[in-house]
């Protein structure tokens, strides 16, 4: 019989953590989810305007797997977050805010999808996961992700 390492036995025991703690832990999952589409939208957008100039709302319902009147709805909520500016026939455009966001997203994504590689994760494989697990990392996680590829290095 072989044992369990340290490891699988976390895994396999199931702890409930205290109410708050876990009311905690809950809450930063609903929040992430709910700012998972702002920051995807944001940084293609980034993504658009660095690449082809100019950021139409059909490319990013394209590029996002979206209908243009989802893509004009999210981009609405935006501009109500202060994210982007839009004018009819001029495109969007990020507001200050918005590229400090595509920034960080884009960085963590990197991050992300680095420490996927290093652990023997395939490319495509590791850039489609990082689209998930970016919005949920948090900064602690990511930190030691940034130490342990300083150590790799």
């Amino acid at each position: 019989m072989t044992r369990a390492s340290p490891a699988d036995r976390a895994v396999m025991a199931i702890e409930m953590p205290e109410e708050p703690t876990q009311a905690l832990r809950f809450g930063k999952a609903r929040r992430a989810r709910s700012t998972t589409l702002l920051e995807d939208y944001v940084e293609l957008i980034a993504d658009l305007l660095a690449t082809q100039g100019e950021a139409r709302a059909a490319d990013v319902a394209k590029r996002l797997g979206v209908t243009h009147p989802t893509a004009l709805k999210s981009i609405a909520r935006l501009k109500r977050e202060g994210l982007v500016t839009a004018r009819p026939y001029r495109g969007i455009f990020l507001t200050d805010a918005g590229h400090g966001l595509a920034e960080r997203v884009r960085a963590r994504h990197r991050l992300v999808v680095a420490l996927l590689l290093a652990v023997g994760v395939p490319v495509e494989a590791a850039e489609a996961d990082a689209e998930g697990m970016e919005h949920h990392v948090s900064e602690a996680t990511l930190k030691a992700f940034g130490r342990f590829l300083a150590r790799r290095a």
